[in-house]
């Protein structure tokens, strides 16, 4: 008898700042008075240093939490905001996490179906058995001010390892169906997309495609409606999922939330996200219905199966990290749609040559730094020398990663005279446990985040933009632990 497949371990994040809308509408409301019926709760906002990429390497983080990354085979990227065109998201993820050169990575885009789409294959790769597959789905999209998706939409990251062995879920089976359906969309090279009516949508793509869909996957799987004990529908809109569940025949208590006034719509990344909720809060025995929604629809089948994992942050950390905002222009220059007057110290070449980019790669992107074989001392970067005064060591050093140990302020400023989309700066000296000391910018912190002892975790942060030349420059950043 073949092993079972499913999901080995999940994990979820949300950046700090939550954009409360009542502040959207405060300032929009003179032009766009329609709006004030969405203006209750708050959207997740990514920092100016987040995007789709960090975002996911933080998810991808919270997901291997007591795994052993030596054993991973693959991961994919699953998103329709990802920073690059013609680079390789996910290899950039693959560096972050110090993950082997033999680790397969792609990119998933092309539509708001593309996460679910991607785990279906993903388990049926895992039932051949693949080794396990990190499936990451991210999502940071522009919106028009004073738009409905400025109010509606959100942006979040979230992880599922998919593959066989002690699983938290059991795959049940699953069905798609593919049909072109435009409910929204956007060329190549626009910002924005553009939305049909929303009643339309409603009507011809929630209820029936959804409808349609759930009704073929139920028989198809052999399971009635009133079996599901979590039904997750990824769809923010005011009634769309209890509609469906009353359709489908599924219990109105087995709705699951779906965040909608507390992190917002976060297209790819919703599916990953509320399943990741579900999994939180599963007990063994639950059946999950899963579904994705985006030119057709996925409804993916798991059992739980109440096994716990090793503590993290999850969607209930990331909820509990949020600290509310009303500082809607701020919100607005940090997505490019408000222009300000930079000054002069913004004026300055943010190069990075490939060559160094590349030979420094464990080091820039992993936060690779290097442990004396002989006397133990740890130093970032890793050199030829040994930094130790007493023993100039040559050529004893092996790799030593430090993203994921703590770490303690030891000196820090607070800048107001340097150029930065967040002033003032906050940047000093921190200190790893067990050795190493790095010179860090601090990031989503406050004046009184920031002191001398205080506990700090790295995590993975745009440090630039090379505007010149359009390529997004990143490094690790320290973040108060809270």
């Amino acid at each position: 008898m073949s092993a079972e497949t499913g999901i080995l371990s999940f994990g979820a994040y949300l950046p700090r700042h939550r954009l409360q809308r009542s502040a959207i509408h405060a300032a929009n409301g003179w032009f766009a008075a329609g709006l004030k019926g969405l203006a209750q709760g708050e959207r997740a906002t990514a920092n100016w240093d987040e995007d789709a990429l960090t975002m996911a390497v933080e998810a991808a983080r919270d997901t291997l939490k007591g795994i052993d990354r030596a054993g991973l085979g693959s991961l994919s990227l699953a998103s329709t905001s990802l920073p690059f065109v013609d680079r390789l998201n996910s290899g950039v993820i693959k560096e972050a996490l110090t993950l082997a050169d033999a680790t397969g990575a792609f990119d998933v885009t092309g539509g708001q179906r593309v996460a679910t789409s991607a785990l279906i294959q993903a388990l049926a790769a895992a039932a051949g058995g693949a080794r396990p597959h990190l499936a990451l789905a991210s999502e940071m999209r522009l919106s028009r001010p004073a738009s409905e998706a400025e109010m509606n939409h959100g942006d979040a990251a979230a992880g599922l390892l998919v593959g066989q062995g002690d699983l938290v879920a059991r795959f049940l089976g699953s069905h798609s169906t593919t049909v072109d359906f435009v409910d929204h969309f956007r060329m190549s090279g626009q910002d924005f997309d553009y939305t049909w009516e929303s009643r339309w949508i409603r009507d011809e793509g929630y209820t029936g495609l959804i409808g349609g869909a759930l009704k073929e996957a139920f028989a198809h799987l052999g399971v009635a409606g009133e079996s599901i004990d979590r039904f997750i529908v990824p769809i923010t809109a005011r009634g769309v999922a209890e509609g469906l569940a009353r359709r489908a025949g599924v219990k109105p208590e087995a709705v699951a939330d779906r965040l909608a006034g507390s992190v917002g719509d976060t297209g790819v990344a919703h599916p990953f996200l509320l399943f990741a909720a579900a999994l939180e809060q599963a007990q063994a025995g639950e059946t999950i219905a899963l579904i994705g929604f985006g030119q057709g629809v996925d409804v993916l089948l798991f059992e739980a199966t109440g096994r716990a994992l090793a503590p993290r942050r999850g969607v209930t950390g990331s909820l509990a990290r949020g600290v509310p905002t009303d500082n809607y222009m701020r919100w607005l220059f940090h997505r490019g749609n408000l222009k300000l007057d930079r000054g002069m110290r913004a004026e300055f070449d943010q190069k990075q040559p490939g060559t160094t980019l590349w030979r420094q790669r464990k080091a820039v992107l992993g936060l690779v730094g290097g442990r004396c074989t002989m006397t133990g001392t740890v130093q970032f970067p890793k050199s030829v020398i040994s930094v130790n005064p007493n023993d100039h060591a040559a050529h004893t050093q092996e790799d030593y990663p430090l993203a994921e140990r703590k770490a303690t302020i030891l000196t820090y400023t607070a800048d107001s005279l340097t150029y930065s989309p967040a002033p003032p700066s906050f940047y000093g000296m921190i200190d790893f446990e067990g050795g190493g000391r790095l010179m860090a910018e601090f990031t989503d912190a406050d004046a009184d985040d920031v002191d001398v002892g205080r506990e700090v975790e790295m995590m993975f942060r745009i440090k630039g933009v090379d505007e010149m030349r359009d390529f997004t420059k990143y490094f690790w950043k320290a973040v108060p632990v809270r």
